[in-house]
């Protein structure tokens, strides 16, 4: 079973003309559209989806799903629901692997487990970098499952924005031939508007390009972007990850511990602090890279690095079923 995964942004060609002119195998299709932005940019995705959708049925023969992602620029919402996709479409392959395994009247069905494509062409980049790095942490966790993973890009063959440009050049002109000969038969206020509002655009385009600006997304201008690429955990490094993502920050290694005690319903002896310390150093940068310590005088302040966070953020499901070792 071939499942593709596609973010929809304002592209057709890109997300299903590679598929059909490279014969691949498309079973199921989950679309993902966002709900962030101007009401007519969300709109316009919107159709887009539902163009995407009629067409990998009607074309491909595929099923297909559209999903919400509600806001394109929360790179670690996106994480999160890319991370959660991909897991899920691949225990979906593996279940149905293992169903049909035995075909009919006892014979053996030898058809590969199912694949997971993740196209990374469409979405703004917080999406498209979300969706890509959670794919490959998701191959290190799942050493077993890696050749079932892919992610790819389409490179467009043109750009219209150029030729848009370049058409409006034209009409510029057009107008401005008819308004220096208008002879009163027309409107020449609106002329010189419609003159005027082509012109500023196209200096706009002249000189900063396709976008205008940086917007303000949060706090800051910028959405950093982290590398992550999950390790395995073993279990009481599991515990020490949530508890610092339910906790925040620790001010000692020694009050983490107490709290792990305490809610383990162990006794806080020094065994179990130096049992805290080995995982929390194993955890730490020179080690995983899940946690951030910086030295206050004999203490270290412990707590989450970004990475960490992502991690607790896209395990907060198997929370419930860690156990101590």
């Amino acid at each position: 079973m071939q499942t593709h995964i596609v973010p929809v942004g304002f592209d057709y060609d890109r997300l299903i003309a590679p598929l059909i002119r490279d014969q691949l195998d498309v079973d199921r299709v989950i679309l993902l559209e966002g709900a962030v932005g101007s009401e007519a940019n969300v709109e316009y995705s919107r159709r887009l989806s539902g163009k995407l959708q009629k067409d990998f049925e009607n074309l491909l023969g595929a099923t297909t799903e559209r999903l919400v992602l509600a806001d394109v620029y929360d790179y670690d919402a996106a994480f999160e629901q890319a991370y959660d996709l991909i897991n899920a479409e691949l225990d979906r392959g593996s279940e149905r692997e293992a169903g049909e395994r035995d075909g009919p009247e006892g014979k053996r069905d030898d058809s590969s487990g199912g694949e997971v494509w993740v196209n990374v062409s469409a979405m703004p980049r917080p999406v498209s970098f979300a969706f890509a790095t959670a794919a490959h942490s998701i191959m290190v966790e799942r050493q077993a499952d890696r050749e079932r993973i892919h992610t790819y890009y389409t490179a467009p063959e043109k750009y219209l924005e150029t030729e848009l440009a370049e058409e409006l050049r034209a009409e510029r002109d057009v107008l401005a031939d008819l308004l220096a000969n208008a002879d009163g038969d027309v409107d020449e206020d609106r002329l010189r508007e419609r003159l005027d509002a082509a012109t500023e655009l196209l200096s706009e385009f002249d000189e900063r390009g396709t976008t205008i600006g940086a917007k303000r997304i949060g706090e800051r201008h910028i959405v950093e972007l982290p590398v992550a690429s999950f390790s395995n955990v073993k279990p009481f490094e599991e515990l020490v990850l949530f508890t610092l993502g339910e906790h925040g920050v620790f001010e000692s290694v020694s009050e983490l511990a107490e709290t792990l005690a305490g809610e383990l319903n162990e006794e806080y002896t020094d065994s179990f602090r130096s049992k805290v310390i080995y995982n929390v150093d194993r955890l730490g940068p020179g080690g995983k890279g899940y946690i951030e310590r910086d030295e206050r005088g004999k203490s270290h302040r412990t707590r989450l690095s970004r990475i960490g966070e992502l991690w607790v953020r896209a395990h907060a499901d198997d929370e419930s079923g860690v156990e101590n070792d």
